[in-house]
């Protein structure tokens, strides 16, 4: 007897490529596991031990996010016989950055992948991404959700998320409220876009400019347009976290949407603003590119586009050298960008000063 024709199948959805893709990345996540974890993959729920990791009585930190439309660009260089696995690593390592501002280390991660018809190669090459970061950052991947939605998604979009949990001793929280006047601005660079500003870079880029992910225009050193664009987010954690366990840092801007104007004031006691050195900047080609292409006017350019710098340290005067030397020898390239600065001192409403 010929079994019947899956109705589900034929309204769109094939619910056995979607197992057939979590399967596929068992034991990626497998590796990701730390002593906190309980249990296995495909629990209705991820369990987990904070007295595995130390974690007993620490304050949790939660956020959650997505790439935005990068994962588009992604999707394309994926048709274009390239892997997704980078916006995995861009998903985990945004995560990671922005509850390290507050000084958690991560504990634990979780994702969502949905799209409009399931493609069990690319789950696969997102979820080992994921893996990926999390090994590298120490975090386990205990749990997510791959969704087929025919209907809300077009044919061949795709679309990733996650949540982070991490935890920090109440003695470490870094939360801004001992930032003061004379507190200096030590900025960590930027790897490209990160997972901001790509709805300006695909107008600028592609609809005007008519580039494709393979051209390797004068502006990018050698690279390709994909190249520059899909640049892996970093972490910052291996440069942020001995730092924030010896009590060196004020505070931490992860720079993401909004750029400096914005995300350097979430952090700011009111009283307070400051005053940044654009100059002392380094230049990110992929950035100046699109603004010089775009015709961005400056203010916008600092708010859509991190414009080179990846996450502010505010630092007393007293520890610039010690923290700059130690976020040197991590490989890192810090560069002092200016500093705190009464709030009365700038023009009205500006937190931040951008000569």
């Amino acid at each position: 007897m010929s079994e019947a024709p899956s109705a589900y199948r034929r309204a769109g959805v094939d619910i056995d490529k979607k197992y057939a893709a979590v399967t596929g990345a068992t034991e990626a996540i497998r590796k990701t596991f730390t002593p906190g974890v309980m249990g296995d993959v495909g629990a209705f729920g991820g369990l987990f031990d904070l007295d595995k990791v130390g974690a007993t009585g620490q304050l949790l930190v939660a956020s959650t996010d997505g790439v935005g439309t990068k994962v588009m660009i992604s999707a394309q260089h994926c048709a274009e016989g390239g892997d997704m696995g980078s916006v995995g690593e861009d998903l985990v390592n945004h995560s990671i950055n922005d509850i390290l501002v507050q000084g958690a280390k991560p504990l634990f991660f979780l994702d969502y992948i949905a799209m409009s018809k399931m493609e069990p190669e690319r789950v696969h090459q997102i979820v080992e991404g994921l893996a990926k970061a999390c090994i590298e950052n120490g975090c386990a991947l205990i749990g997510g959700e791959t969704a087929e939605m025919p209907g809300v998604y077009r044919d061949g979009e795709i679309d990733i998320a996650g949540t982070i949990i991490g935890a920090v001793a109440r003695e470490r929280l870094v939360d801004g409220s001992r930032i003061q006047v004379g507190d200096k601005l030590i900025g960590l660079p930027s790897s490209g876009l990160h997972t901001n500003g790509y709805s300006l870079a695909r107008q600028v880029l592609f609809a005007d400019s008519g580039l494709k992910l393979s051209d390797k225009p004068e502006e990018l050193g050698g690279k390709t347009v994909g190249e520059a664009l899909l640049a892996v987010h970093k972490s910052y954690i291996k440069q942020c976290l001995p730092l924030v366990a010896k009590d060196m840092l004020a505070g931490m801007a992860h720079i993401t949407g909004g750029g400096l104007p914005d995300n350097v004031p979430r952090v700011l006691p009111k009283a307070v603003g400051v005053s940044i050195d654009t100059s002392a900047i380094p230049k990110m080609p992929i950035c100046e590119m699109i603004v010089a292409r775009g015709n961005v006017a400056r203010d916008e350019a600092y708010r859509v586009l991190n414009m080179g710098v990846g996450m502010v340290l505010m630092v007393r005067p007293e520890h610039v050298d010690e923290v700059m030397k130690q976020c040197t020898d991590t490989g890192e390239q810090p560069f002092a960008m200016g500093e705190v600065v009464a709030a009365d001192s700038l023009p009205e409403g500006q937190r931040v000063q951008l000569r």
